[in-house]
């Protein structure tokens, strides 16, 4: 019996040996951590991604956010809606363009992203503590390689 096998009590066949399956397991270690660690904020990995990019660019617009989360229009009113309701971001218009809003933190948004920085940093510890720094950069190094794949 495999190691594998043994762990789980499945043999995985062909999932074994790939990346991807191994990639899915990560994610889910990695979501359940987060989200733990951040339960008492009521943020998941995609408000607190959206409040992190609105924070270091104060004004980004809807799209633009849309686009570095990688989310659909209808996901994202839906995101900034409970942001907003929360008192945490605050949509105004663009003083360019009119039919744009811009995105900022609200003073409320501010102090709760502090709060779940830290609780972010101690969950990254815990789960990628045990690796190296050098290993750390290799992993982020090609982990961005995949991510930034675009399908012709």
């Amino acid at each position: 019996m495999s190691q594998t096998r043994a762990k789980r009590g499945v043999e995985l066949g062909f999932l074994d040996g790939l990346i991807g399956f191994r990639l899915r397991l990560a994610q889910v270690s990695l979501f359940e951590d987060f989200e733990r660690a951040l339960r008492p904020f009521d943020i998941t990995p995609t408000r607190f991604g959206a409040l992190v990019l609105i924070e270091a660019n104060s004004g980004l617009s809807q799209m633009q956010l849309a686009k570095a989360i990688r989310l659909d229009r209808s996901t994202l009113v839906a995101l900034l809606d409970h942001l907003e309701g929360k008192g945490l971001v605050k949509r105004r218009p663009s003083p360019t363009d009119k039919r744009t809003n811009e995105l900022v933190l609200t003073d409320e948004g501010r102090k709760l992203l502090t709060k779940a920085k830290r609780r972010v940093q101690e969950h990254e510890k815990r789960l990628f503590g045990k690796l190296s720094a050098s290993d750390r950069a290799e992993l982020k190094r090609m982990l961005e390689a995949v991510s930034t794949y675009k399908r012709l």
